[in-house]
């Protein structure tokens, strides 16, 4: 049964070039300069000339996976982690056909992914961990301690510089762990705008700036986006314009200047234009999907965004179905 995107546009959408609209993502040319300026390897003309309206936009999970992370590269593969007991997923997104890499464990979680050009898959792993997994084969490349188990909530992870940066959820710190190779952990204490609420989830989706200086973090409670310098920790909220809050705010994904906003429970993707220096963001749509099931966090393939749906309302059991879906951008 065919399905229907809603995107909407303010009027005041900027027309500089930063927005990336469907003709833009789909020229080569164009989409070359915009994957070089934004570091994010994840869109290259390549990419654009493989992908394929006739690739399916939705996909089945492993009854009872309970996703919540997204991951995609240079190839058409999403790496999805399940918060059932830590193991990950691949789907082709070709053909939509999915195969478990890493079975997973009791007591481990996978969260917030994210994929180094070098294959390596870093996961968010909720109590205290981060891991490191070969994304070819699945398996446990290193197992990072960033906090106490108890009382913290290890949520998204992005890469910026020489560190993967994973939020804690539950404490007012970013956990800074070397790409590649060994080195000690680096916690990075909040300050400035940032206030940290009590028995709630603060920080959670996280993406460097444009400039790749800075990070911008989402604070789903009360809703709030922050600039945080990485050498510091001061975080300074980033005003928003043409939107009260970012409510629910959990997977954030950027190209270029434009902000994608994942609101999970309110299953819309806010979409915003921050200015230069990543002080002010300025709503100009949101997109919304009949398919969306409490989606949570996003990843790019050419000109799609790819999300799962963590179905957070309905009973989450071993049957439970669970399905990733595309969007157009």
């Amino acid at each position: 049964m065919p399905h229907e995107t809603r995107t909407t546009r303010k009027a005041t959408e900027p027309r500089d070039g930063t927005t990336p609209s469907r003709r833009t993502l789909l020229g080569g040319a164009a989409l070359t300069a915009l994957a070089a300026a934004t570091g994010t390897g994840t869109a290259t003309a390549a990419a654009a000339r493989r992908s394929s309206p006739r690739w399916p936009t939705e996909f089945p999970l492993p009854n009872g996976f309970l996703p919540e992370g997204i991951a995609i590269g240079r190839e058409p593969y999403a790496y999805m982690g399940s918060r059932a007991n830590g193991a990950i997923h691949r789907t082709d997104l070709r053909t939509g056909v999915g195969e478990t890499l890493f079975a997973g464990g009791t007591g481990l979680v996978a969260v917030g992914l994210k994929l180094d050009h070098d294959g390596l898959l870093y996961v968010a792993g909720n109590t205290g961990v981060a891991r490191t997994h070969d994304s070819r084969t699945g398996s446990v490349v290193a197992t990072h301690q960033l906090s106490e188990a108890t009382g913290h909530f290890i949520n998204d992870v992005t890469l910026l510089g020489d560190r993967a940066w994973f939020t804690d959820s539950r404490a007012a710190a970013l956990y800074g762990v070397p790409r590649g190779g060994s080195g000690a952990v680096r916690t990075l204490p909040l300050t400035g705008d940032w206030v940290q609420l009590p028995d709630v989830n603060n920080a959670n989706g996280v993406v460097g700036t444009a400039d790749g200086r800075a990070l911008i973090v989402v604070k789903s409670t009360p809703g709030e986006l922050y600039k945080v310098n990485v050498r510091s920790g001061h975080a300074t909220r980033i005003t928003l314009i043409g939107a009260p809050d970012v409510v629910n705010g959990d997977g954030l994904y950027r190209i270029g200047r434009t902000l994608y906003v994942v609101q999970n429970r309110l299953n819309v993707i806010s979409v915003f234009h921050l200015n230069r220096s990543s002080t002010r963001a300025t709503l100009t749509g949101t997109i919304t999907d009949p398919r969306f099931d409490i989606p949570t966090t996003a990843a790019r393939f050419a000109n799609r965004l790819y999300l799962v749906n963590a179905r957070f309302t309905t009973p989450q059991t071993p049957e439970t179905t669970f399905t990733g879906v595309a969007v157009p951008i």
